[in-house]
Formats: C-alpha cells, structure tokens, sequence
C-alpha cells in the first residue's frame, strides 16, 4: 500500500507539470490545416510540416505499441490537450469526441464510456504518452511505421463538423485527403494521400472525386472534391483542396504516358500525331546475324486444307526446328500426325529440347500467340525416342481434329542421323498412312525448309537521344529468310519469318520506355524481356488504333536487355519496336 501511495503522489505531482512542459515555449507546435507530423523513436527531434522541434518526451515502444506525447499531438493537430488539477484529470478533445484520462484511478473515458487506461495511455518519465493506433482513429490521422529509421510519419487533416446523426444514430463517413506538395509543375504527378475514415467503422465502399487527375498541364488552381460512402449509404460531406499549378514545365501531356503508365497499358494519341510521327521514327541501327545450323521446317500451305494429305515433308539430320499451322478445312473431324522416318541402316535417336504445342482449338486466329508463350518460356525437355532401322514412327499425333479447329505447333528437335519428318492430316492414322497419302498442292502460305531459324540483333541501346524504332517483319529492313520447297522444288522465303526467333541484344541501356506498335493490323502475342515474358495485349488482339502498348522501362542500370520474340501465327506484320529515352527527372 505504501508503494502505491509513492507511485500515486509522484504521478500526481508530474501531472501537474504536464500541460506545461511537454514542450518548450519556443518549441510550440503550430495547427495547421494539415499536418505532417516525423517522430523518431526515443529521439527528441520531430518534425511537424517544415518545422523541426525538439521535444522533452520523445516517442517509444511500451510492450511492442508504438506510444506518441499526447500534449504534443494536441498541440499539433489543433486540439486542446487540458490538465484538471481539481479532478485529477487530464481532457482531450479531438472534433467530436471528450477523452479523459485519471492517473490516479487508471482509468480513461471516451465521451463517459470506460476504457481500460494501460489499452490507451501510459506515463513514462512524467509525461502522458497515448497509444497511437488509438487515438489515430479519434484524431482521423494516418500513420506510417518505418522500422529501419525508426521513423513515425502521422498525416492529419481537421475533421469537418457536424459528422454524427442523432435521428440515425451514426455518424456519418468523412472525406479527408491531403497531397505531397503544395504546388505542382506542369505534368507532374500529383501524389494524393487518403486520410477518408467512418467513425462508426463501417467501411469505405465507395470513392467519388470531382476534377481529380493525376497530373495537370496548364497553369492554374484546379479545385479537386471527394464524398465517400459507408455501408450503409450515408454520405460524408465533400472534402474540396485546391491544387496549384505553377507554370513551370515539367513534362508534356504526350510524354506523360511514357514515363507513368501502367506496364501493359496503351499510350493513345490521335491518328495524325501517331502516322506523322511515330510512322516516321529513325531506326536504330543493328548489327544482324542470321544464326545457321538448326533447320527450320514450315508447314503452312495449305493453311487451311480441305482434303487429307501430306502438308509438307523433308528430310533433316542434327538440329531442327518443325513448325505447323494449319486448319481444318473438311467437313470432317481429321487426325494430324508428325511421322519421322528412318530410312538409314542404324537406329537413330530424336531428342525434344523445347516445344510450344497448342491441341486443336475453334480459336483458330489466336493459338498462334498462346503456342509463341509455351515456346519462349524455354522450358527445359528431355524426350527422346529411337527410330530402327528402315521403320517409321509417330513423333506426334493431335487429338481430334474438328472442321474449322487450327493447330500451331513448335518443336526443337536433336537427332544422330537424318530423319524424313512428313506433316499428314488423315482421316485414321494407320500403317500404311504415309505410303498411301498424296502430296497437298501449295495454296500461297508459307511452306519450305529454311537453313535460318535465329535472327541476332546487335542494337545501340546506350547514345541514342531521340525516339527510335525496329520494324519486324517487313520483308524490307527486316528481310525475310530465304528457304527451299522440296515439294514443289522451289526456292521459297520465309514470308513473316514464322517460326524464326528474334534475339535483341543491348549492353548497358540507358533509361528508356520499350513500345509496341501494331502498325501491320491486327495482332496477338507475346515478347520476353529481360526473361520476363509479356502479354500484347493481355487480352483480345490489338490494332495500331488502340495505340502502342507500353511493354517495359529500363532503369538505366542493367547490365544489358534482352528481348527474345517469334512471330505468332495469325497475326499481321510488320509490328514496330518503339525505344522512347527517358530523362531522370526531380
């Protein structure tokens, strides 16, 4: 009892001392209509706005909760914090609400509602300090724990008045929202701090702003508004702040999009601004090589076959790559099969490394993009069959085959010998097949086996100044690779360069934004970036009146970029490669 007696007295007697030394004369913090408060655990300084303080009851950890001086939270966010030295009290008002506090019965009150005094509050070296996830919500403030600083950022806006119902008995929701700076450049991004909450904890649903914009580019005072809702429909009162604008450029409504749009998202011009101008970008320079010593066989013609037959057929030894794209033209459903032939002396092995198989699909126009991802993910394969001697086996064979369905299939293949492949579509796959199946006519597509089935580009990704582009895919400045039909005992070119992988190398880029643009029609892909694959679009197809889809940015740190792309089956060429240099921006 005598113990607690001491504690009592000593408690009383630094209460007393309370409202008058929290902080220093000089130190007083200042309200403001809104406020941007630093502590630093157990550190002195603080922050509140421009203005540094000093105070004598530093922030703290008491059983893992964050404790802030009461006093000086008061002070800053405009609310009395007042010592009763009569009834031992002490009172806080933040809008809306009376809480007191008695040290000497532990107990704390919260418009006359009983609280437990150690939930809430403490006394730590004389000075009250309250919990500030607690009186947070009484204050309508927000906060940020930063635990490698041991930094407190606490964000207040005053609360509006009027909040509580009493025909309701609810309080209504209150808008509140404060921005990173006072005035902003022309384009710059307006950074917009929620600090909207309902006392009543109901929850936030719903959100509506009036003039909000991420960021404005004429000069002006640009009056922004926010109402929110609870659950139950109340409405709050609209919160309105003036954003200023000085006329100071920063960056442009066109180059805006470039350097703050979601990866994924389209950068829309007008139809002028985009044919004048990015129809006519300069190309970056690059070093090409065309990679030789995997064959590249095409099955493409006909496309759309009407009658059972081979597709195409040749014969290859060592690395290969098999290519197929086809529709069912018949009225009926139809097997497709990969038969390889061994017509040598000695067993020969066929060994999978990579493939992008898509099974007969309705979706006719758009595998081609879904078989492109499976076959750039690079995915590690290890299959392998053995062919005997003077013997055929099927290296593939597609489940049903329905009229109208496509198929489009990559394979990269190993052997130790030559093997004839033979693409056949048949009504029922048997022994006797291959013997018996005629050779289709060519209808136009691409068809023929081509010794390039790699194209390196060597780009300067570092000193180029100016929007640039690559064009893939125009049979001009990317030309298309040469190839020979042994069906047809033709020389043939790879129209498209279906089946053919670009690798785009730079080392060192500088900061930039990558772009797509579709400018052939419509397309439907994907393209790896820095071993990251990314959708073109994520859904749907895209034309060059939906703009350029933004694909990545560099940082300007990487040690190089490396794009890997292969044209997908029923998409149009050619597609440009917009390379947009960022500037590193305050």
């Amino acid at each position: 009892m005598v113990q607690w007696k001491k504690e009592v007295s000593l408690l009383t007697a630094l209460m007393v001392l309370l409202a008058a030394v929290i902080l220093p004369a000089q130190a007083k913090a200042v309200s403001t209509s809104s406020s941007l408060i630093v502590l630093y655990l157990d550190n002195k300084q603080a922050f509140v706005n421009s203005e540094q303080l000093e105070l004598e009851s530093p922030a703290t950890i008491i059983k893992d909760k964050t404790f802030v001086p009461a006093k000086f939270l008061g002070d800053s966010f405009g609310f009395p914090v007042v010592w009763d030295d009569a009834a031992r009290t002490i009172t806080m008002q933040p809008p809306g609400y009376k809480i007191v506090l008695s040290s000497d019965l532990k107990k704390a009150y919260i418009n006359g509602e009983e609280v437990p005094f150690d939930t809430v509050a403490a006394i730590k070296n004389g000075k009250l300090l309250v919990k500030l996830t607690w009186v947070a919500d009484y204050m309508g403030a927000k906060y940020t724990y930063y635990g490698d600083s041991r930094k407190v950022e606490i964000v207040h806006v005053p609360n509006p008045g009027g909040i509580y119902d009493p025909g309701k008995n609810n309080s209504n929701p209150v808008a509140k929202f404060t921005t990173h700076k006072e005035k902003y450049r022309l384009g710059e991004t307006i950074k917009y701090i929620d600090l909207s909450y309902d006392p009543d904890a109901e929850g936030l649903p719903k959100f509506e702003w009036t003039g909000k914009k991420d960021a404005f580019f004429k000069a002006g005072t640009y009056p922004v508004s926010l109402k929110v809702s609870d659950r139950n429909g109340n409405v709050s009162k609209a919160f309105t702040k003036n954003i200023v604008v000085e006329d100071v450029p920063y960056l442009s409504e066109a180059e805006y999009p470039v350097y703050h749009q979601s990866i994924g998202s389209f950068y829309k011009l007008d139809w002028s601004t985009l044919t004048s101008y990015f129809y006519n970008l300069p190309q970056l320079t690059k070093d090409v090589t065309n990679v030789t010593g995997r064959k590249l066989l095409v099955s493409d013609s006909p496309e759309t076959f009407t009658e059972p037959g081979i597709l195409y057929q040749d014969t290859v030894g060592g690395k290969s790559r098999l290519y197929v794209d086809h529709i069912n033209g018949t009225d009926k459903k139809m097997t497709f099969a990969i038969l390889a032939t061994n017509t040598t002396d000695k067993p020969i092995t066929v060994k999978t490394t990579n493939k992008g198989e898509v099974w007969p699909s309705v979706y006719a126009n758009l595998i081609g993009s879904e078989a492109s991802v499976d076959f750039l993910l690079g995915n590690t394969y290890n299959e392998k069959m053995t062919i005997p001697p003077k013997d055929t086996l099927v290296y593939r064979q597609l489940p049903d085959f329905y009229p109208g369905y496509g198929v489009n299939l990559f394979y990269d293949l190993e052997t130790d010998g030559d093997v004839q492949f033979s693409f056949v579509a048949t009504e029922e796959l048997s022994a006797e097949t291959l013997s018996q199946s005629k050779h289709l006519a060519f209808n136009g597509h691409v068809r023929g086996t081509f010794d390039v089935s790699e194209i390196k580009w060597d780009i300067d990704g570092t000193s180029f100044t100016k929007p640039s582009r690559l064009i893939i895919g125009d049979g001009k400045t990317d030309p298309f690779v040469d190839g020979y039909d042994v069906m047809r005992k033709e020389n043939v070119k790879n129209g498209g360069n279906y089946g053919v992988v670009y690798k785009i190398h730079a080392d060192k880029p500088r900061k930039m934004a990558i772009m797509l643009l579709a400018r052939g029609g419509v397309f439907k892909g994907p393209i790896k970036i820095n071993g990251e694959i990314q959708s073109i679009p994520y859904s749907g197809v895209i034309t060059a009146f939906d703009g350029m889809q933004i694909l990545h940015r560099t940082t300007g740190n990487e040690k190089s970029l490396d794009i890997e792309f292969t044209p997908p089956a029923g998409s149009a060429f050619p597609v440009d490669l917009i390379f947009y240099p960022l500037d590193d921006l305050d």
